[in-house]
């Protein structure tokens, strides 16, 4: 049974493990990455014309207090998960980006030219999405609602997460993470945890953060989802 090694954090990375294991696949969770929540005021914004998410922790570390002023604005979501987190959230009017976040900054700026648009995100993130809508003319009103943090493993530890066992497949879902796995993958009493391993990362940014771990075993998703991540297991490389 091939062994892949979830990097993502909880609660995503049991919801990916149980997808593996009915594709199959035997999972090892090592979540190099968790979200912590950031105070944040509820905030008023008379002027907001409507909401964009590009992760769907965003919207789940948002205060109820905070959803509650934005709820009746369209929302608009950077893909399938995000939107359905924000309509468990309580938006009522969601629509369901292309899945990247430069995309979806070109898909609203137009009807936003001109008008404010409250952003809640996280306080690590790409700039792109911001500055393509500023040169659109959209006024962007960032809310940082949660913070990324990096976890640190001892030798130990990941050997012991791992069984003392290599993996075949190393899912990366963060730019972040990535840097983080390379790390572990070049310890001296890990390495051969990962010399057979391929590196599947959701897109090209996080396949970059990989540099120096060996070209050839990087793969990309088709599209940045996880049903296109999942997919390389099953397809050659």
């Amino acid at each position: 049974m091939v062994r892949v090694l979830v990097t993502r954090p909880e609660p995503g990375a049991s919801r990916t493990a149980r997808r593996l294991e009915a594709q199959g696949f035997q999972p090892v969770l090592l979540p190099l990455t968790e979200t912590v929540t950031l105070p944040v005021e509820a905030g008023i914004f008379p002027a907001a014309a409507a909401v964009a998410v590009t992760s769907a922790n965003a919207v789940r570390r948002a205060p109820k207090e905070l959803i509650a002023t934005l709820i009746a604005l369209p929302c608009h979501a950077v893909g399938k998960r995000t939107a359905e987190a924000c309509r468990a959230a309580g938006f009522m009017s969601v629509s369901v980006g292309p899945g990247d976040a430069e995309a979806l900054a070109d898909a609203i700026s137009g009807e936003l030219t001109g008008k404010e648009m409250v952003y809640l995100c996280g306080r690590l993130r790409f700039p792109m999405f911001e500055e393509r809508l500023a040169v659109a003319g959209v006024r962007v009103r960032p809310v940082e609602t949660y913070d990324t943090i990096e976890l640190d493993y001892s030798d130990d530890a990941v050997a012991a997460r791992l069984s003392g066992m290599p993996v075949e497949a190393v899912l990366l879902y963060s730019a972040k993470a990535a840097p983080a796995m390379m790390s572990l993958a070049m310890r001296p009493t890990l390495r051969h945890l990962f010399e057979r391993a391929e590196f599947l990362a959701l897109s090209a940014r996080i396949a970059m953060a990989l540099d120096g771990i060996g070209g050839q075993k990087v793969r990309i998703a088709s599209q940045p989802d996880e049903d296109a991540l999942l997919k390389l297991l099953s397809s050659p490389g």
